[in-house]
């Protein structure tokens, strides 16, 4: 499966933007993930493979909203009101395999499949 993003970009604070990730392969659990400068990777948000689940990072919730269209097989990742902190390379993740939706969604480690990245930067 590789997965490819995009629609990364420089947009000012309270900006918005849409995030892409287009799959070749099967995809089942997905979720997109940041790394800022000098950061570790964190869990941004989360999407089970028929959509009927999804998972956002607390300091996401209610700006960000993540969905997926399977007949397209990509996934997507909304992003209102963006902050100076938002400022990262998001990435998108796969898992290889069916399982069944629970917390392991938010880790890293838990996919098998990673894009190679998209920058998002959010100035103030």
């Amino acid at each position: 499966v590789q997965l490819v993003e995009s629609g990364g970009a420089l947009v000012q604070a309270g900006g918005s933007l849409r995030l892409s990730c287009a799959a070749s392969g099967r995809t089942f659990n997905m979720g997109w993930f940041r790394q800022a400068p000098g950061k570790e990777r964190e869990f941004v948000s989360a999407i089970s493979s028929g959509a009927g689940s999804t998972s956002y990072a607390d300091s996401v919730k209610g700006r960000f909203t993540i969905s997926r269209d399977n007949a397209k097989n990509s996934m997507y990742l909304q992003m209102n009101s963006l902050k100076p902190e938002d400022t990262a390379v998001y990435y998108c993740a796969s898992k290889g395999a069916y399982s069944h939706w629970n917390l392991r969604a938010t880790m890293w480690n838990e996919y098998d499949y990673w894009g190679q990245g998209t920058l998002v930067t959010v100035s103030s």
